[in-house]
């Protein structure tokens, strides 16, 4: 009863005309942002936080959290229709671009804008009843511990891959290598820089995706030299009640992912929608046909997207920590309101933090009424001839790669990584893996380092820590069990080999 209390005091501050008009600014703005390839939250919280000051506390940290979680809907539609992801969108470029090569479009979106708002919803529920709890859990992983849970990660790209396993993991050592370019944080070494002074800051995320999805993808439709239309005639945009009864498991699965990893720092969307896919792609009754254009595909990650980017507020407002970049900018806020985010805040500025979550659900509402009955707008683009259409796609990649950091070298990294994308697209080597290996290789070699030097260079306290060593176990029993399952398979592979 105090929850419903709480959140009814919430939404007596959210639902005023001002916060009401705050939190739809934040979630067009938002959207637009996720649709527009390069761009992201982060550069545009950037830029609009200076509007802060002339805005009133709760108006402005509503606008600038629903630019957040609206750009998380946003980059799924760009990531779906035109195969050029954001971060937090990669894995919606396997599925959702499948469908819409056939024609499929609408549903995909659709599935994408109805299992945002289930995992939206879930993620509020979770914020309200357990966010002091929550944050509590969060201060038991140290470093040896996220080391082993990205380490786990690493072993689910046989799920990520639509591909043999051996590509994926091949894939994936290239991407640790990609990631690992530039400036040695702790020795000051450069490494695999080749003395080019704009590689001593590493290789930009943006440049990587774009690169190799975006600029990749239109090669390969140039290439082709076929006429692309992925939809024609009426856009089928409702499911049938069987496609409906598909998406409200593997959504609520995202969800339940989402939900948890958004809460660790160093979680969020990112890794949340590798998770969600993997677990689809194990547990789903339709998982043969995850990876071919599954509504499940399109469903999970787009629930665990939109679940993780509302729990990663949770360090934040409970303890004070910030858990990726755009969460550092949002305690910026805070702090120029004059508000310190932590363990007093619930107590200290309860308006602030249940309007906050209550808008959040306001938000949702907002993002499927402004993007379900859109989506005949999205599609719309696909009617321009792509001879036409892939010019402006290109000039929008490089104004959003030349946006990050102004630099005219990224524009011409984004373009080296774009044929390498083609290389791998003709060689049936799918780049899924290479951007999990980018993204958590970084992030695996820092915790390893802080586990080996709070141990003082014991190996053991990987085995020792109680949630490391667990970790570590489930690692083992999933290697046993796929490798298992690859003996299993060896005489059928055998009798097929000798058949054809």
């Amino acid at each position: 009863m105090e929850i419903l209390q709480n959140l009814a005091f919430g939404f007596g501050h959210a639902l005023t005309l001002q916060n009401l008009l705050f939190c739809a600014i934040g979630c067009v703005v938002g959207t637009l942002v996720g649709l527009l390839p390069g761009l992201g939250p982060l550069a545009t919280i950037s830029l609009l936080l200076p509007l802060t000051y002339s805005i009133p506390t709760g108006g402005a940290l509503i606008m600038l959290a629903g630019i957040y979680y609206g750009a998380q809907y946003g980059d799924s539609v760009s990531a779906i229709t035109m195969r050029i992801p954001h971060a937090s969108s990669i894995v919606a470029c396997i599925d959702g671009y499948q469908m819409t090569l056939k024609g499929r479009t609408g549903l995909a979106l659709f599935t994408a804008g109805i299992s945002s708002f289930i995992g939206g919803t879930v993620a509020i529920v979770v914020l309200a009843s357990l966010a002091p709890l929550l944050g509590e859990v969060a201060l038991m992983f140290g470093p040896a511990d996220y080391c082993s849970l990205i380490l786990l990660g690493f072993f689910c790209v046989s799920f990520v891959t639509t591909g043999s396993l051996l590509n994926g993991l091949a894939m994936c050592l290239v991407g640790v290598l990609l990631g690992s370019i530039g400036t040695d944080v702790i020795s000051g070494q450069q490494r695999y820089t080749f003395d080019l002074p704009f590689l001593m800051d590493g290789v930009g995320l943006v440049s990587v995706a774009l690169g190799c999805f975006g600029i990749a993808e239109i090669t390969k439709n140039l290439d082709a030299h076929e006429e692309r239309s992925p939809f024609s005639g009426k856009i089928h945009l409702m499911p049938s009640w069987a496609e409906f009864k598909r998406i409200i498991p593997s959504a609520l699965r995202g969800s339940a992912v989402g939900s948890f990893l958004g809460i660790l720092p160093g979680g969020g969307p990112v890794i949340a929608q590798f998770a969600a896919y993997a677990l689809d792609k194990k547990v789903s009754k339709y998982k043969d046909e995850i990876g071919s254009g599954a509504i499940e595909g399109v469903a999970g990650q787009a629930a665990a997207d939109e679940a993780a980017a509302r729990t990663s507020f949770i360090p934040l407002m409970s303890i004070g920590i910030p858990e990726n970049p755009v969460m550092a900018l949002m305690m910026a806020a805070f702090i120029i309101k004059g508000i310190q985010p932590g363990p007093n805040m619930i107590s200290g500025h309860p308006d602030l933090f249940w309007g906050l979550v209550a808008s959040m659900w306001v938000g949702n509402v907002f993002l499927v009424v402004l993007n379900v009955p859109l989506v005949r707008y999205w599609l719309s683009v696909f009617r321009i001839p792509y001879n036409v259409l892939f010019p402006a796609i290109l000039f929008f990649c490089c104004i959003g790669t030349f946006s990050v950091n102004n630099n005219l070298d990224d524009i011409f990294t984004t373009a080296a990584f774009g044929l390498l994308g083609y290389l791998f697209a003709r060689l049936d080597l799918d780049a899924a893996p290479l951007m999990l290996g980018f993204i958590l290789g970084p992030m695996q070699e820092e915790y390893f380092r802080r586990a080996l030097l709070l141990s003082r260079g014991s190996f053991t306290t990987f085995v020792t820590r109680p949630i490391s060593g667990g970790l570590l176990a489930l690692i083992s029993v999933f290697v046993v069990w796929q490798l298992v399952a690859f003996l299993r398979a060896a005489p059928q592979r055998s009798l097929a080999a000798s058949s054809s």
